[in-house]
């Protein structure tokens, strides 16, 4: 029989769902099993655990038609499990390596209790981890009242009939009872186990509301049902968690405390043991239900916080002081409906995926003025006819304060005032190799002095954030967290000249770009890194294009961080496009791309051609910046093709035929399965039906 049972409930935990189950499935104790019950999930929940149980025979996938619950959700798991043990893992929190062993050995030690109690972590947004905070060596009702801080024998689960009410905080009576009814079969492992993870939004811990009323309903009922030496064990902890929850402004509002405080009072009025008497004074407050005395000892206990709030709100009238005069003017006029403000790279010019939504919507919703947001130095790059406005401008703060749409693919400079009313959409400018977000926290040489907390005030501007594939939007939604925004899953539009374009069209693009008829054309791309200044190739491009021969055009195109150029030798089979206006336009020249981690390699896998990776310097660059896969691990989906570690191996790919070799191909087509599904050509048609047009639905995109 398997030792234990792992139930994973998931609704909407698509950000943090691989990183649960890759906790559980790498621990270094095997035997288990992992029933992952997908609850309704609408996001992509179900689709990553049916590739975890396709990949693992220990995993399993079971699937609710619909929305049951959490709650609900555990109990199908529990129903379905095999293992001598039960263990309840929420979808966004880890199990800690070597967990399970220790678990295990305990277990063992107190001769397989009913139920073995340990010590968790907690960690935030910020990823501060902190211990839990449970006193393991008193009573065991007092511990975290939660379903995942322990294991439950299986048998001792279903014979007591132990199962999970509808509604909130359905682990209470559960967990208590099984504490109750074990005894002195309980059993302690102080040492944290689970990561518990505050998120920042999108839980219910988060979510302030009269749901929470529900935690008095649970203690009314665990506390009627309970003999007179259970009631005298059970009533002190139950008070401390009401006391808890209803002190905790992220689960009670102001609007809600006053009667949240009448039912807890309710239930100590009902339940307390005769000759108990109130530990604290806000206990004191609730044994008498008086509202006024709680909220005076809760007035002198905040006014520390009321007092940073206070400076808080000053220093917010200091920035509003500092806006200008004619910014505020313009946000008490009305929002004009067909004004949109784009923007792309921290205001270089017209380009990417705004630059493609611009486009298209000049042509079907040609009732939108569109206006873009350059630097005055980049100003020469906005092509003929289309309207923009230099950042800082009076023109521009008139802008940002009108528009209706605002569409970038970074940010807007100047710190504008979002007003209710006005949409942003945030595009993004690539698929997440590297880390992003606020995972870039754990990378500091790649910050530059980020502020996140700013990262996240930007984020919580959003309304909609462009997705190009399922990958990008499990890690948007863990990176920037916020309550504010959807996913758009449109594919990206700067991709869409990818599609349809002919022989003709390449051959002018070619043409322009000074290559002769039946060349061979390489686009060598590679990405800036953090710990280099400057344009330096890790491989001598000169002694490269030689060693191909004369049928082989390599053009160059260094990152924009870097300038303008690459700085090149002379030489005419080398062409330097770091300075090209469309980066699009060289992907369609080129036969193959060349690059290490950039971003373009997911844009130019639409292509359906070779593309090589060359890296050097792999395992450096994942120590200084962190990445989401192992690129050069071979493996479908996460490698793209041919792969070279070294100028010789790279030079050899080519001359060898190996870049565009079958083996390749293969890696290329999962790649592109895997990060390509939405683009189809049409991805700008979505956005801006979706935009600009009610949302009108056609031509939805289907992964593949």
């Amino acid at each position: 029989m398997t030792r234990f049972s792992v139930v994973v409930p998931a609704h909407r935990v698509q950000g943090y769902l691989r990183e649960c189950l890759d906790s559980v499935l790498t621990q270094s104790f095997g035997d288990l099993e992992l029933i992952v019950v997908d609850d309704a999930s609408p996001d992509a929940c179900a689709a990553i655990a049916g590739e975890y149980a396709e990949g693992d025979g220990r995993a399993q996938l079971v699937r609710i038609p619909a929305r049951a619950g959490v709650g609900s959700a555990r109990a199908v798991g529990a129903d379905r499990a095999t293992g001598d043990y039960l263990l309840f893992l929420d979808g966004d929190d880890l199990l800690l390596p070597g967990a399970l062993a220790a678990v295990d050995a305990a277990l063992r030690v107190h001769e397989d209790p009913d139920v073995l109690l340990f010590a968790h972590e907690r960690t935030d947004w910020w990823e501060n981890v902190r211990a839990g905070g449970d006193d393991l060596t008193g009573d065991p009702l007092a511990a975290t009242v939660a379903v995942w801080n322990r294991v439950f024998r299986r048998p001792f689960w279903h014979e007591r009939r132990l199962g999970f009410p509808q509604g909130a905080y359905e682990d209470v009576v559960p967990v208590q009872r099984a504490t109750l009814d074990a005894g002195d079969g309980v059993a302690v492992l102080d040492r944290a186990c689970v990561r518990w993870r505050e998120r920042r939004a999108g839980s219910f811990a988060k979510t302030p509301g009269r749901a929470h009323l529900a935690l008095a309903a649970r203690y009314e009922e665990l506390l009627a049902a309970a003999d007179p030496a259970e009631r005298t064990r059970l009533f002190p902890p139950a008070i401390a968690h009401l006391l808890a929850v209803l002190e905790d402004p992220g689960r009670i509002g102001e609007a809600d405390r006053r009667d949240f405080f009448r039912e807890a009072a309710r239930v100590h009025r009902t339940y307390a043991p005769q000759g108990l008497a109130p530990r604290t004074p806000e206990e004191k407050a609730l044994a008498t239900a008086s509202w006024g005395a709680y909220e005076g000892l809760r007035r002198a206990e905040t006014r520390r916080l009321r007092v940073a709030r206070k400076l808080k709100r000053q220093k917010k009238k200091l920035r509003a002081r500092a806006m200008k005069a004619a910014y505020r003017t313009d946000l008490r006029r009305g929002l004009d409906p067909a004004l949109a403000v784009y923007g792309a790279y921290w205001n270089r010019g017209v380009s990417c995926n705004p630059a493609a939504i611009h486009a298209k919507a000049r042509e079907l919703a040609p009732h939108i003025r569109g206006v873009w947001v350059v630097s005055s130095r980049n100003k020469h790059k906005v092509p003929a006819g289309v309207e923009y406005v230099i950042e800082g401008s009076r023109s521009y703060w008139r802008t940002m304060a009108r528009a209706t749409y605002l569409i970038n693919n970074s940010s807007f400079p100047g710190g504008f005032t979002k007003r209710p009313g006005q949409v942003y959409l945030q595009t993004h400018h690539g698929t997440p190799l590297k880390k992003m977000g606020l995972d870039q926290r754990r990378y500091p040489a790649g910050t530059h002095g980020i502020s996140f907390q700013k990262v996240l005030d930007h984020t919580d501007q959003w309304d909609l954030s462009l997705s190009a594939n399922p990958h990008s939007t499990e890690v948007w939604e863990r990176v920037y967290p916020s309550a504010s925004y959807q996913a758009l899953e449109a594919g990206y539009p700067r991709n869409d000249v990818y599609f349809g374009v002919d022989e003709a069209e390449v051959a002018r693009i070619r043409g322009e770009l000074g290559v002769a008829d039946g060349r061979t054309v390489l686009l060598y791309a590679p990405t800036h890194r953090d710990y280099q200044k400057g344009f330096l190739p890790r491989v001598d491009l000169r002694r490269f294009v030689e060693r191909l021969g004369p049928s082989y055009v390599v053009l160059v195109r260094a990152h924009y961080f870097y300038g303008a150029d690459a700085g090149l030798d002379d030489h005419p089979r080398l062409v330097d496009v770091t300075g090209h206006a469309r980066v699009e336009d060289l992907c369609l020249a080129a036969d193959a791309l060349v690059t290490d981690y950039s971003s373009l390699m997911f844009d130019y896998a639409c292509l359906d051609r070779p593309i090589v990776t060359y890296a050097p310097d792999w395992q450096a660059y994942r120590l200084a910046r962190g990445t989401y896969f192992d690129l050069l691990s071979g493996r479908p989906g996460e490698t793209p093709g041919a792969v070279a570690t070294s100028e010789e191996e790279l030079a050899a790919l080519f001359t060898d035929g190996g870049w565009d070799a079958p083996d390749a191909a293969r890696l290329r087509s999962a790649f592109r399965d895997r990060f390509c599904p939405y683009d189809d050509g049409r991805a700008a048609e979505r956005v801006v039906r979706r935009l600009f047009l009610s949302g009108a639905p056609e031509g939805a995109p289907q992964a593949s």
